[in-house]
């Protein structure tokens, strides 16, 4: 693209921004312009880095171009508002470090044997044990630049003796992953089980392990998650982009016959489409037509692929052949 273009459309897109965010409630719905602004917010999150630098670059030149001055204070809020200027990889890593802190303390406490509805035949000891163990699997293989793939059973865990120890076992963990992963350029390649193969899949990873889990803990002691909508929306994404690499589980969706499922997130507005069957597994981020739909907001769809929660719950509203999407989730359980 030309620099004309791209000077364009930066300025285009902050305009926009600006009006949705400036604009009056009875003229915008206030949850209307919500949802556009996270949408677009989602949507710029997943550029690179360097890209979202160049697109605040872009606006703030724009910016200052205007000769209003309230006009042009409005658009210089832009890069801000969407963090265009902050590090990805230390985003992930702060939001690693908030929810693993969030998990920790709903947990600690609690009785070790409580069962986890959400992880057949797991206690609370069990799933705050994997979460710890996942931390200190992902801060050895980053440590140490994996080329090939490191199993979790051969990292050293100094698990505590006691399960009533193991929360903040798990808070030291994380607090090693992280000091380790702040340190390494993301973009050094190394060996990952995903379609990202760099330093960058790690955080991001823990972040959908510390949602899933905390939820997992929350479910457990009856009470409902509560999960931002672009960090869901991202984790769906994350989910299906690995999923290919999976190889237990493409096995099985190439079992199944030719069909889609769609994805609709209510509350971003972003939507996936997947089509599967013998030919393998392919995915776009549309609201195409498909054999089976699912509406819900980003959080709950994330849960729904996880398993966390059923199609067939309140927050769903399924159209189409529900049995595909329940053969779908089936073969892509993990």
């Amino acid at each position: 693209m030309s620099d004309a273009l791209l000077n364009a459309l930066a300025e285009a897109l902050a305009e926009v921004v600006t009006l949705i965010d400036t604009c009056d409630d009875d003229v915008l719905d206030p949850d209307t312009a919500v949802k556009w602004l996270e949408s677009t917010a989602f949507l710029l999150d997943r550029l690179p880095p360097a890209d979202r630098r160049e697109l605040g670059t872009r606006v703030r030149a724009a910016a200052a171009r205007q000769s209003d001055a309230g006009w042009r204070d409005d658009l210089l809020r832009v890069p801000d508002g969407f963090g265009l200027d902050d590090d990805q990889h230390e985003r992930y890593c702060d939001a690693v470090e908030r929810l693993v802190g969030e998990f920790v303390e709903t947990v600690r406490g609690v009785d070790p044997a409580t069962p986890v509805p959400t992880c057949p035949g797991w206690t609370v000891a069990d799933l705050v044990k994997h979460h710890g163990t996942t931390h200190r699997w992902a801060e050895h293989v980053v440590r140490t630049r994996a080329t090939e793939r490191v199993w979790a059973r051969d990292v050293p865990l100094d698990l505590p003796d006691e399960p009533s120890a193991y929360p903040d076992w798990t808070a030291r963990s994380a607090e090693a992953a992280l000091r380790t992963m702040r340190k390494v350029d993301p973009d050094l390649p190394m060996w990952s089980y995903g379609a990202d193969q760099r330093v960058a899949f790690y955080p991001r990873r823990l972040l959908c392990e510390a949602v899933i889990h905390l939820a997992d803990a929350e479910l457990a002691l009856g009470r409902a998650p509560r999960t931002a909508p672009g960090t869901a929306a991202d984790g769906i994404e994350e989910f299906l982009e690995n999923l290919p690499h999976c190889t237990w589980i493409t096995e099985r969706v190439r079992a199944l016959p030719h069909a889609s499922v769609s994805l609709r997130a209510q509350d971003t507005g972003a939507a996936w489409t997947i089509s599967f069957g013998e030919a393998g597994l392919s995915w776009t981020k549309a609201a195409s037509p498909a054999s089976a739909t699912v509406a819900a907001t980003a959080a709950d769809l994330l849960l729904l692929l996880y398993g966390r929660l059923a199609p067939a719950a309140d927050h769903f509203t399924v159209t189409g052949h529900r049995e595909v999407l329940e053969d779908w989730l089936a073969a892509t359980a993990f």
